[in-house]
């Protein structure tokens, strides 16, 4: 089956792309930053204030969409696209990180997985052909084959077997997958174990998907861990197709991952930390809530051209947080997903002007990322709650 998508590189420097994905919905510059519409919104904020933001694609979930409203109700109902009112590119996540985080909620056989409903309870049980079908009928632009994500900390043995079933699905998903405008996405498994990492891209080449995404990150791995297995699975992925780090978000971590040849990230993190006033800025991540911006006249972040900084001071989101305002989370999600943008446009143009490397070491200057073991508490926290974005 020919192609839905095409990918162009335009540029490189080291390993990094500046490059653009093309699909029905339009073009997509790389490297590019998904926000997350789980159930078919971005939290906060309308469709067309994310693309006046900046963001050319994003990402839904179909694990949430099966289960509400239903797929076949989508489809019925014009597609993903007509029913959210997005009309640029839409690429789902076809369950598997979701399912993973059910726990005990779910039995995953070669048949594919069982699970109990977090809405109701009710049973359900998704295999490799039923991930593509409610995919295919949800009309998205680019679908991922399901997998078998492991937990950190697996054995040995528990990481193989979830990477061979990943590889077993991800050909029944190729063979199931038939409508012509869709592209069809594998996901390379493996652990923390670079042999197995190496074996899964492999595999997965072979099959000949339309694009590649490493999975099975920033699951309670340390930070290093992390940069050391897409580090060493990036490279091994075909020069001529998409990559995308799954799940992977912190500002510091995609600077990194555009320079291993990452194309494409997507992550919750922008939108959920804005809800709890968590703010963006080229240091690291503030506390708007903090008394110190009480009386702050200046905006969220100097320099950033998003409504919220254009409009108000730092010390009126502040009050709006403390006051419980509506309002206060949105200007809060505006700033971040423009602030991530933002930072995907300055790493495309170093990348174009050969300059990357600098841009990188001058980022690592600047910006100081989470502590490493509060930020691995609060992602057992998330997951925990399994809310999705």
């Amino acid at each position: 089956m020919t192609s839905a998508i095409s990918f162009t590189v335009h540029h490189t420097s080291g390993q990094a792309r500046a490059a653009t994905l093309t699909t029905t919905h339009g073009d997509v510059p790389t490297p590019a930053f998904m926000p997350i519409a789980t159930q078919g919104s971005v939290k906060g904020v309308t469709p067309d204030e994310v693309r006046a933001l900046g963001s050319h694609i994003i990402l839904a979930n179909a694990y949430h969409l099966y289960l509400r409203p239903g797929a076949d109700t989508i489809e019925r109902l014009g597609g993903l696209h007509t029913f959210m009112g997005w009309d640029g590119p839409i690429l789902t996540d076809s369950g598997g990180f979701q399912v993973f985080s059910l726990g005990g909620l779910r039995r995953v056989t070669d048949v594919g997985v069982e699970f109990t409903s977090h809405i109701d309870g009710s049973r359900h049980v998704v295999s490799p052909e039923d991930a593509m079908r409610y995919q295919e009928a949800l009309g998205v632009d680019v679908a991922m084959a399901l997998d078998q994500c492991p937990s950190y900390g697996d054995n040995d043995e528990n990481v193989r077997l979830a990477m061979e079933r990943t590889h077993r699905w991800a050909e029944r998903c190729r063979a199931a997958h038939t409508r012509p405008d869709q592209a069809l996405f594998g996901i390379v498994q493996g652990g923390h174990d670079l042999e197995q990492r190496a074996a899964s891209a492999a595999t997965l080449t072979d099959i000949d998907f339309d694009g590649y995404a490493v999975g099975g990150l920033s699951v309670g791995e340390p930070r290093d861990t992390m940069h050391r297995i897409g580090a060493f699975t990036a490279p091994l992925l075909p020069k001529d197709k998409l990559r995308y780090l799954m799940g992977v978000g912190s500002p510091l971590d995609l600077v990194e991952a555009v320079g291993w040849g990452i194309d494409m990230f997507d992550c919750a993190l922008p939108t959920r930390v804005a809800r709890h006033g968590g703010i963006y800025r080229a240091e690291g991540r503030i506390a708007i809530t903090s008394a110190k911006y009480r009386e702050d006249t200046g905006p969220l972040e100097d320099g950033c051209d998003c409504y919220a900084c254009t409009h108000f001071s730092a010390a009126y989101v502040h009050h709006l947080f403390h006051a419980k305002e509506l309002l206060a989370g949105r200007l809060a999600t505006l700033h971040n997903l423009r602030f991530y943008q933002r930072l995907m446009s300055q790493l495309r143009e170093a990348i174009t002007a050969d300059t990357l490397a600098a841009f990188q070491e001058d980022f690592r200057a600047r910006y100081t990322p989470s502590d490493d073991a509060a930020r691995l508490a609060q992602l057992g926290k998330w997951s925990a709650s399994r809310s999705g974005s």
